[in-house]
């Protein structure tokens, strides 16, 4: 996972592909690199720097390279170490071509081993060097640029956008996309090009999206397309309307903390909008109101926090619309028996519209002719361009890696969506369907005040005394465990420190071992009243072994709450929101411990917020 930006045009780029690097930073930030042609006798010049932009740019000082036509990078290393050789851009052996890569290159082993038998020296460890040594030894054999790119893309194989300079060619940037992102930013005189609208927010107001498998010559003023077989593609322009406040952390420490924040607002603008497609939502997510009625079963398909959040929504669906649904890691989807059922939606879930193992699966879905639904937050991703139809939740930019509003809003975007369901099949009925969105904003309500109730009590004492601790058991029951792995992965993302989450009904199948005076056991409650005495149960199972009880209770729990070494407690809401509703308070929990840790919280070590490759 890496960021790639682009300049051409009438003024100099450098201090243009810093900034965008530094809005995509979140992305990837082992290593950088800026390489420009020299505005005078178009050689390539360049500057490159390991460890987190800020050192690019005090090697830029150094060494002050600038032109009118540059690429600039920040890695997330997927093949090689972090280093300056490894580091981005990557050259051929006369340094006459500059490449920046954000993806795989799967056959890049053969493609090294037929360049050096070639007499090719590469002298990083980098599948991305393979482009700049194939474009290099093209350009000598083919009759131009164009013909030499037509060949480079069907000699690659995997998931890849790039983008080159060349020297001596000052007239244009050459972009390459295959399942993964690259966009035009078209100004007056002047292109700018990204991995993500991010970088060029507030300079332009239309874009161009790359279309899949598609190769292109931007220029200051125009733009070829075309695709992988050379044939031109019409340009579709759009207007750009983004909002650059999500780059500012205001007061806030770091972006975590605003994020955290500003759940409420979120979920409040989620459900909003959601209320406001209602009559129309079935031709919104590409179904009719016949296939809608006729719901067999959903599957829904994400990654690591959205994973997460569509474990929770199997709940909402199977609970309140009554449709059996499954929940598939989308790292795994692809490679497990499929069964296809022409009764069925597949809701594919993610915050950027960019993860590279949710796209895939979208893909495999899209050439069954199934409908695929694209669940989020990024209105010109990818996913929502190649599924049928779409649904947005209303988050606004996330630039912390560890999810928080994205999580909120998508748990939000699924309960309503299960009640809608709901009314369409006529199980409640529009009173019913009023009180469900009254019941997400009392919730997103408990969420930001739980906040405020226990924060000082976290912020003096409890951040410090949980940040002694190597390793916690996360234990949760029904809706509360999929919960429980979300805060699980929450706490290890940002704080380093091990966390596991369980089933609390599975401690006496193994767990039980792991529990001592020195490992947190949290718990977090489930509103229903049968699951919430198997869960007391559980975690006096926890506490006769000698373990130290964290609690997150809902009023009126006594059992739980009177057992608990410390324990946070919550106004209740609807049993199925409990989840929701405890959103901020653990995300808070998390980012306190972590901050008493001094940990790099918006930007955790080896991890990037857009997982884009495989």
């Amino acid at each position: 996972m890496c960021s790639v930006v682009g300049y051409i045009g009438k003024n100099y780029c450098r201090e243009f592909i810093l900034e965008g690097l530094s809005r995509l930073e979140y992305r990837g930030y082992d290593s950088a690199g800026f390489a420009c042609l020299n505005p005078d006798s178009s050689a390539i010049e360049y500057t490159k720097a390991v460890g987190k932009l800020q050192n690019l740019r005090e090697k830029c000082k150094e060494c002050p390279v600038d032109g009118r036509i540059g690429i600039g990078h920040t890695r997330w290393a997927t093949h090689g170490v972090a280093s300056e050789k490894n580091a981005h851009p990557h050259f051929d052996c006369q340094k006459t071509i500059s490449v920046v890569h954000n993806g795989i290159i799967e056959n890049h082993h053969l493609l090294k081993e037929e360049l050096s038998n070639a007499g090719h020296v590469l002298s990083s460890d980098t599948d991305t060097e393979i482009i700049a040594h194939l474009l290099g030894s093209l350009l000598s054999s083919c009759k131009d640029t164009k013909s030499a790119l037509e060949a480079l893309v069907n000699k690659l194989e995997g998931t890849f956008s790039f983008m080159s300079i060349i020297q001596g060619k000052p007239d244009f940037i050459t972009l390459v996309r295959k399942r993964s992102p690259l966009c035009v930013g078209m100004g007056d005189g002047q292109m700018f090009v990204a991995s993500d609208v991010q970088a060029f927010v507030g300079k332009v107001k239309k874009v161009v999206f790359l279309p899949d498998e598609s190769f292109a010559f931007v220029k200051k003023d125009m733009i070829d397309l075309y695709d992988f077989s050379g044939k031109p593609i019409p340009i579709t322009v759009q207007d750009l309307d983004f909002d650059i406040s999500f780059a500012c952390k205001g007061s806030h420490d770091h972006f975590m903390i605003k994020e955290i924040y500003e759940q409420k607002n979120a979920i409040y603008a989620t459900l909003e909008f959601l209320s406001s497609i209602s009559d129309n939502i079935w031709d919104k997510i590409g179904i009719s109101e016949r296939q809608a009625n006729n719901l067999e079963s959903i599957s829904l398909i994400g990654c690591g926090t959205s994973w997460h959040a569509a474990k929770i929504a199997q709940f909402f669906f199977e609970t309140i619309c009554k449709i059996p649904t499954k929940v598939y890691l989308a790292s795994e989807f692809r490679y497990m028996p499929f069964f296809a059922d022409k009764n069925s939606i597949h809701i594919a879930v993610s915050q950027s519209g960019e993860t590279a193992d949710t796209l895939e699966a979208v893909n495999m879905i899209n050439a069954m002719n199934l409908p695929t639904v694209a669940l989020t937050n990024v209105a010109s991703s990818s996913m929502v361009r190649e599924a049928s139809g779409f649904l947005l939740t209303q988050a606004g930019p996330e630039v912390a890696v560890a999810s928080t509003k994205a999580f909120s809003t998508q748990l939000t975007a699924f309960y309503w969506l299960a009640n809608r369901l709901a009314l369409q099949k006529g199980i409640i009925d529009e009173r019913q369907m009023d009180l469900a969105q009254e019941d997400l904003l009392v919730a997103a309500q408990v969420l930001e005040s739980s906040i405020e109730n226990y924060k000082i009590s976290i912020v003096q004492e409890l951040a410090k005394k949980y940040s002694k601790y190597a390793k916690c058991i996360f234990l949760g029951r029904y809706v509360s465990y999929p919960f429980a792995l979300e805060a699980a992965l929450k706490l290890k993302e940002i704080s380093y420190i091990f966390a596991q989450a369980y089933p609390a009904g599975e401690l006496k199948h193994g767990p039980l071992a792991l529990v001592d005076k020195n490992t947190p056991v949290f718990v977090f409650s489930c509103q229903e009243p049968i699951i919430y005495k198997k869960l007391v149960s559980n975690t006096i199972e926890a506490q006769s072994r000698g373990g130290h009880i964290v609690a997150f209770a809902f009023e009126g729990q006594k059992e739980l709450i009177d057992m608990a070494d410390q324990v946070f407690i919550l106004p209740k809401v609807r049993p199925l929101l409990g989840p929701l509703a405890m959103t901020g308070l653990m995300q808070f929990f998390a980012y306190m411990v972590a901050k008493e840790l001094k940990c790099s919280i918006d930007k955790p070590r080896n991890l990037a917020k857009s997982v884009t490759v495989e």
